[in-house]
C-alpha cells in the first residue's frame, strides 16, 4: 500500500470516527448532514496540520493579522454542524456564504446537490484563492468563489434561499435581505452585549424572526460594515461596551481599588450550569451595562456608572458543586447598584431560568418595534424578547 493510499484510509477512518463523535454529542441530528460531514475531506482545506488535528472537532487557524489577531479559520466542526442543521439546507436551494475557507461551502454544496448552487464570498484575496485552489482539489469546481466584501452580498448570482454567515457580524447587511427571497432563511452569528450567538432568522414580512440560536464564535467581519467594542481601561482590568452605547458613563481607573460591597441572592446554580441568558437578561434590563475582564476576571457582566461600579460575583453554595450568585461593587452608587443587578438575578430566576430563552426580531431602522430590549445597529434594530411568565394559578 502507498503512502497516499494509506493516508487516504487513514483520513477516512479519521473523518468517519468525527461524525460518530458529533452524532452521540447530538451536535447532529440530520443524517443529510451526517452525510455531507463523511463526504467532504476537511484535511484538503487544512493542508498545513497533520490529519490527526484535520479531523478534531476544533477550529484551525489559518491566518492572522499584523496584530496577532485571527482574521481566517476553518471553524470547529461542532459549531459547523449546528449551523447547517439551523440553516436547513434543502436540494435544489441557492445558498450565500459569507466568508469562506472552503469546507463550509463544500458541506454546503453536498446538500443542495446537483440541483442547488453555492456561491462563497470573501473580502481577503489570499482567503479567497485558497478556496478556490481547495474546492477544486476536493472535487467541489462548482462552488462559485467571489473576492469581495461580504457585506454587499453577491448580488450576480441573487435571490438566495439561504445565506449562511460564517463570520461575528453587528449587524444584519442591507444586502443580504435584499438579496434573500422571500420566506428564506440567514443563519448569522450574531454579536450583541458582548456575546456571539448563531441565529436562525426566517423573513415575516417587514422583519426577521429567530427561529433556533446557539451560543459560538467566529473571526469578526472586516470590510464596510467591521465594527469593534469600545474598551475602556482600568486599573488592572478593562470594560467593554457596545458601539451603540458610545455615550454611556464609566468610572474613573482606579474604581476596582475602592473598599468592595458585596450582597448575595439566595439563588444557586450548578457550577457546569451555563449562565448566558442571565447576562444577556442583565443586558436587557441595567442600564450600564458592559463586560469586566482583567487580571481576576475572565468575563464578568457589570453595570457601570461615572463613578461606581458593580458586578457579578460567585460563592460556594449548599456544596461544593452548586454556587451562589450575588455581586461585588466599588464607588458612591456601589448599594443601589448592588440591589438592582441582585434584584434582576432573583427575576430571572423566577420567571426565565427554566423557560426557552430569548428570541430575537431584526427591524430596518425607523420602523415601529415591538415591546422589548432594542439594541440599535448601523441598518436596524435588534429586539430581544422574553417569554411573559406564565399567570399563577388562583
Amino acid at each position: 500500500m502507498t503512502s497516499v493510499s494509506r493516508d487516504s484510509a487513514r483520513a477516512e477512518s479519521l473523518r468517519t470516527a468525527l461524525v460518530q463523535e458529533l452524532l452521540d454529542a447530538r451536535m447532529i441530528q440530520d443524517e443529510r448532514v451526517a452525510a455531507a460531514f463523511r463526504a467532504v475531506p476537511r484535511h484538503v482545506f487544512v493542508p498545513h496540520v497533520p490529519l490527526e488535528v484535520a479531523y478534531a472537532d476544533d477550529v484551525v487557524p489559518m491566518k492572522q493579522n499584523q496584530a496577532g489577531v485571527l482574521t481566517s479559520s476553518v471553524s470547529q466542526p461542532s459549531i459547523v454542524a449546528l449551523m447547517l442543521e439551523q440553516a436547513a439546507i434543502r436540494p435544489g436551494d441557492r445558498v450565500l456564504e459569507i466568508g469562506s475557507g472552503g469546507y463550509n461551502a463544500a458541506l454546503l454544496q453536498e446538500l443542495t446537490g446537483p440541483d442547488g448552487a453555492v456561491t462563497t464570498v470573501d473580502i481577503d484575496p489570499e482567503v479567497a484563492e485558497r478556496a478556490r485552489a481547495s474546492l477544486d482539489e476536493a472535487g467541489y469546481g462548482d462552488v462559485a468563489v467571489v473576492q469581495g466584501d461580504g457585506a454587499f452580498g453577491a448580488p450576480e448570482r441573487a435571490p438566495y434561499d439561504r445565506i449562511v454567515v460564517t463570520a461575528t457580524a453587528w449587524d444584519i447587511a442591507t444586502a443580504w435581505l435584499r438579496q434573500l427571497r422571500p420566506g428564506g432563511r440567514i443563519v448569522v452569528p450574531l454579536r450583541l452585549r458582548g456575546q456571539t450567538r448563531s441565529i436562525a432568522f426566517d423573513v415575516a414580512g417587514d422583519h426577521l424572526e429567530s427561529r433556533s440560536t446557539t451560543l459560538c464564535g467566529f473571526v469578526s467581519m472586516q470590510g464596510v460594515d467591521a465594527d469593534y467594542e469600545r474598551l475602556v481601561p482600568l486599573q488592572g482590568a478593562q470594560l467593554t461596551f457596545d458601539e451603540d452605547q458610545e455615550g454611556e458613563p464609566h468610572p474613573r481607573n482606579e474604581v476596582l481599588a475602592l473598599p468592595v460591597e458585596q450582597s448575595w441572592s439566595r439563588v444557586e446554580v450548578d457550577r457546569e450550569e451555563p449562565l448566558l441568558d442571565l447576562y444577556l437578561w442583565l443586558a436587557s434590563t441595567l442600564p450600564g451595562f458592559c463586560v469586566l475582564t482583567g487580571e481576576e476576571w475572565s468575563w464578568v457582566p457589570a453595570v457601570a456608572t461615572t463613578d461606581s461600579l458593580v458586578y457579578l460575583s460567585t460563592r460556594t453554595g449548599r456544596d461544593e458543586s452548586h454556587l451562589e450568585l450575588g455581586c461585588s461593587g466599588h464607588g458612591p452608587d456601589a448599594g443601589d447598584l448592588l440591589d438592582r443587578m441582585v434584584d434582576q438575578v432573583q427575576t430571572w430566576d423566577a420567571q426565565h431560568r427554566a423557560g426557552p430563552g430569548p428570541s430575537f426580531q431584526v427591524h430596518a431602522a425607523g420602523a415601529d418595534l415591538p415591546p422589548g430590549f432594542h439594541v440599535a445597529r448601523r441598518h436596524s434594530y435588534i429586539t430581544v424578547l422574553w417569554e411573559e411568565p406564565a399567570a399563577a394559578d388562583c
